[in-house]
């Protein structure tokens, strides 16, 4: 069983930590996130440290904790350094570019897909073949890596399609003859 909730969640300088009720605050250069803590775990800044401790022995409460824990940990990261999820784009003719407030994919279709920027991520294309999503919440990071990805998904055959860049592409041979 994972004991991830028994380490504390390191605060560095210039993320300031706020507990009010059963809602967490979170302030940093990148911006301020919260969250609802919920009646299961209860939290505590002590020392430039959160600590989160389950509220009684019910195995919610134990698995509450550790979740929690992991969710604070995201939210002092991401207003402090951010998260990044990086894609490649493989293909003849298969380019991305950031158009305004859109990001503008040309994946082979008959027509161009637009995608629309949020105004809490940064998408950046430093090459056509390139992609590069951030922004200070974890998840919404990936899960719109995940969107982008979803258009055109990599083929095992040539490999062509959007993937991420620490993704491995398993090959198949194909026909022969």
């Amino acid at each position: 069983m994972s004991r991830v909730g028994k380490y504390p969640v390191p605060v560095p300088s210039g993320v300031t930590v706020q507990i009010a009720g059963g809602d967490i605050t979170v302030k940093g250069k990148n911006g301020q996130s919260s969250m609802a803590l919920g009646s299961d775990v209860e939290a505590s800044v002590e020392d430039n440290k959160v600590w989160v401790k389950p509220a009684s022995e019910t195995k919610r409460a134990r698995m509450m904790w550790g979740t929690t824990r992991a969710l604070i940990n995201n939210m002092v990261k991401g207003v402090s350094e951010g998260f990044t999820v990086d894609l490649e784009i493989n293909g003849v003719g298969y380019r991305a570019a950031v158009q305004g407030k859109a990001l503008q994919l040309q994946l082979g279709f008959s027509h161009d897909v637009n995608y629309p920027i949020p105004d809490d991520i940064t998408i950046k294309c430093e090459k056509p073949t390139s992609i590069s999503i951030s922004g200070r919440d974890r998840q919404r990071v990936g899960q719109i890596a995940a969107e982008i990805r979803a258009f055109r998904g990599p083929e095992p055959y040539k490999g062509k399609g959007v993937k991420y860049t620490t993704e491995t592409i398993l090959r198949k041979e194909g026909k022969k003859k």
